[in-house]
Formats: structure tokens, C-alpha cells, sequence
């Protein structure tokens, strides 16, 4: 799979999500087999103004390539400027957020609100798509806003004529948010109306489900968001799958918490241990989901403070379970 120049050595993707696709996770992903990476989503006034955490988060190392660094904002000027920084930092791929649903988002005309305004929309593409240069550009957007303005077609007809290289479509409305469940007639219908790739997105939580979006959607790619959370492996598992058939067996106990334990070391390094443990908090209550005690295990975490809080509720878990 081909966007634009880049080569994806296979179509399984990480979505990007805010407060979860930073710098230690992309790693993990991609060392699990992720064709291509996705960044949370950075603010484009907060590139322009010169933030010192905006900024931070472009930070990009090389084994993660491809990385798709994603950008937000309702105005096209400020976001050709962002787009400029952004290809500046080293991105491989330039995503647009029209899909955010949260209320702080769209409540500035960011995000999924861009929906409701299709001619403000392609004029962002357009001054983003000039601006990056041959950095390719992406576009990320909704079945719709509710279902009264199922539009996703439309905005991908607008997305591919103002140069953008692929879109990813995710199947609810911005009204659903991440309820209910994903309608993939919609990624289908967007495929069908356009040349560049599509990228199909939601409910994709294992191997069989990536399969079926691609054989039922004839989507180009697919996108795996919430599926990922405290999950890397689900990554391997899919791109062999996809290529062989075959199921590869979960993670053990054992796997489990090493990833995670090396996922809080990689956090800390990453942004110090205040900031780090606290982020670890729901990474780790991810990855020990389903697991014998487990909202046990939830609570001790929400008190940890330290490394080492972390390790010894770990090693204490795992002499308990033996």
C-alpha cells in the first residue's frame, strides 16, 4: 500500500488518539509489525505559538517510520503554517483531525465540527496540501455528523480534489462518538466514490474483524484505535493473519507484564516520572484487562506515584497469581 511516495509494508495502521499515541506506544507498535504510525493530535496554534509541549510532541525517532504526524485547527491559514513545522519536524505523512468528537474540540469548529462545513474543510486540505510540499497528505474524518448528514462521501470527493493522498473513515457520526457500533457501508460507499486509498476505521479488534472490513468494505488499509489500547500485539497478530491465515496464540501472563513494565520505563524516560506514572495509570489498567483480579489491580495503580510503585504491584501480582 502506497500514500503517495511512502510504501506501508503492510496495511495495518494506528490510529491516532489523543493521550495515547505518543512517542513510547508508536514504538511498541511498530516494533509489534504496524505498517504506519499515527501521533496524537497536535494543535496548530500551539505549533505557531511556539508551545514547548506542543512541540515535544513531534518528536519523532527513526525506527518508527513511517510516522504520520497529525495536526488540528478550523482556520486554513494557521493550518498551512502548522503544516510547514510539521513537514520542518520530519513527518513522513501530514493527517488532518476532522473526526475529533469531543466537545471541546468541536465547540472551536475543530475536529468533527469541520463536517458541517464542507467549502471550509477543502480550503484547510488545499492550504495544508500546499504547504507540506511532497510531504503527503491525509485526511481523518467521520461517517458524518449525526445520522441526518451522513457526508463522509462528500468529504472525500472534496479531500482527493484538493490533493490529499488518502483518507481514513471512521464509521460512526460524531453524535454516536465511540458507541453503538461502526457502520461500514459507509467506508464502503467513500471507496467506491474516490481514487486515492481509503483507510477504514472502527471496531477492528481482531484478526478476523481486519479482515472482513477488508473484504467487505474493498477499503485499502485499516486503521486499529481503541483495539490497540494496552493490546500491541494485536498489530503482529493481524499483519500475520492478513499475510499467512493463521491465528497467532495472545500473550501470557509473562508477556504482559514485561510489555507493560517496559511501556513505563520507555514513559518515564520519555517525559519523566511524574508525568510518566501518572500516564501509566490507564495504559496499565489496558493491559491488565480481563486478567484474574484485575479491578484489584486498577486501584493500586491509581495510587501509584514512583517506578517503583509500579514494579512492586507487578512483582506482588505475579507471585499471588503462581
Amino acid at each position: 500500500m502506497h500514500i503517495g511516495e511512502i510504501l506501508l509494508a503492510n496495511p495495518v495502521i494506528l490510529a491516532p488518539m489523543a493521550g495515547v499515541t505518543d512517542l513510547p506506544f508508536r514504538l511498541l507498535a511498530k516494533e509489534m509489525g504496524c505498517g504506519l504510525v499515527y501521533s496524537e493530535m497536535v494543535s496548530d496554534k500551539g505549533l505557531i505559538y511556539d508551545n514547548a509541549h506542543t512541540k515535544k510532541m513531534l518528536a519523532i525517532k527513526e525506527q518508527e517510520r513511517p510516522v504520520a504526524l497529525q495536526i488540528f485547527g478550523s482556520e486554513p491559514e494557521s493550518m498551512g503554517q502548522a503544516a510547514k513545522i510539521v513537514a520542518g519536524a520530519g513527518a513522513d505523512i501530514i493527517d488532518i483531525n476532522m473526526g475529533c468528537p469531543t466537545l471541546k474540540i468541536v465547540k472551536n469548529g475543530e475536529g468533527s465540527a469541520l463536517m458541517r462545513k464542507p467549502e471550509l474543510a477543502y480550503r484547510i486540505i488545499a492550504a495544508v496540501v500546499a504547504a507540506a510540499g511532497k510531504v503527503p497528505v491525509t485526511v481523518k474524518f467521520r461517517k458524518g455528523w449525526d445520522e441526518k448528514s451522513v457526508n463522509a462521501v462528500e468529504i472525500a470527493k472534496l479531500a482527493e480534489q484538493a490533493g490529499a493522498a488518502a483518507v481514513s473513515v471512521h464509521g460512526r457520526t460524531r453524535e454516536q462518538f465511540y458507541s453503538g457500533f461502526a457502520d461500514w457501508n459507509s467506508i464502503r460507499e467513500v471507496k467506491k466514490a474516490v481514487r486515492i486509498p481509503v483507510i477504514g476505521n472502527g471496531d477492528i479488534r481482531t484478526p478476523q474483524d481486519a479482515k472482513r472490513m477488508l473484504t467487505e468494505t474493498g477499503c485499502d488499509g485499516i486503521m486499529i484505535g481503541r483495539g490497540a489500547q494496552g493490546n500491541p500485539w494485536i498489530f503482529r497478530q493481524v499483519a500475520h493473519y492478513l499475510a499467512t491465515g493463521e491465528v497467532l496464540p495472545p500473550p501470557g501472563l509473562k508477556e504482559r507484564i514485561d510489555m507493560l513494565l517496559r511501556h513505563l520505563d520507555m514513559l518515564v524516560e520519555h517525559k519523566g516520572e511524574y508525568i510518566g506514572i501518572r500516564e501509566m495509570r490507564s495504559h496499565a489498567a489496558w493491559y491488565t484487562k480481563g486478567l484474574p483480579k484485575s479491578a484489584e489491580l486498577r486501584l493500586k495503580f491509581n495510587q501509584a506515584t514512583s517506578r517503583e510503585d509500579f514494579i512492586r504491584i507487578m512483582e506482588n501480582y505475579r507471585d499471588g497469581i503462581n
